[in-house]
């Protein structure tokens, strides 16, 4: 249910094409809750349809002209509400955790490569995410909303610095179990 909320969220932020919306998620919402232009696109059509969103008239109508929307009084109100509205943490389904487990049942051969991969990719995240709070937060830059986003960013820096940590356990227990000729 969150991805309509989403688009919602970055539509009131800024009214946007499809094809605008599609590029903010890559380059915002989608490091914490993605989704492909298909999906965005699909969403926009339910959205337009339940009357929470609707696409702003253009100056000179023709076909294949890409639509902007914007968010309707019902899809702020619809937004509001859910931003209310409890909702119990998701586990974690990660196919590393569950690459560890089996290892468990039948060795940890191989494994250190790839925790070493996810380790140097955690690190890049991190290293965005602060690129990110450098550039788009500085220091001047308290109005609520702003505070909020460079919360959900603190959120990604602080989950990125678990990963690494854990990484750094784990490859150092694979490497002790698998020794220094196995560990690769």
């Amino acid at each position: 249910m969150s991805l309509p909320h989403a688009i919602l969220t970055a539509l009131l932020e800024k009214p946007s094409s499809g094809l605008e919306l599609t590029r903010r998620f890559d380059r915002s919402i989608g490091y914490f809750w993605s989704a492909s232009h298909q999906q965005i696109y699909r969403e926009l059509g339910r959205l337009e349809e339940a009357g929470l969103i609707r696409a702003l008239p253009s100056a000179q109508p023709s076909r294949g002209q890409r639509k902007e929307f914007e968010v309707l009084a019902a899809g702020e109100a619809e937004l509001v509400r859910w931003v209310g509205e409890s909702q119990d943490p998701k586990p974690v389904r990660d196919p590393l955790l569950l690459r560890l487990r089996a290892a468990g049942v039948v060795g940890p051969q191989g494994l250190a490569g790839e925790l070493r991969r996810h380790l140097e990719l955690h690190r890049k995240q991190l290293a965005m995410y602060e690129a990110i709070e450098e550039r788009d937060f500085p220091p001047e830059r308290n109005a609520d909303e702003d505070r909020l986003r460079r919360l959900v960013l603190h959120g990604g820096t602080a989950l990125e610095g678990f990963w690494l940590r854990w990484l750094e356990e784990a490859l150092a227990e694979v490497e002790d179990m698998a020794g220094p000729e196995n560990g690769a």
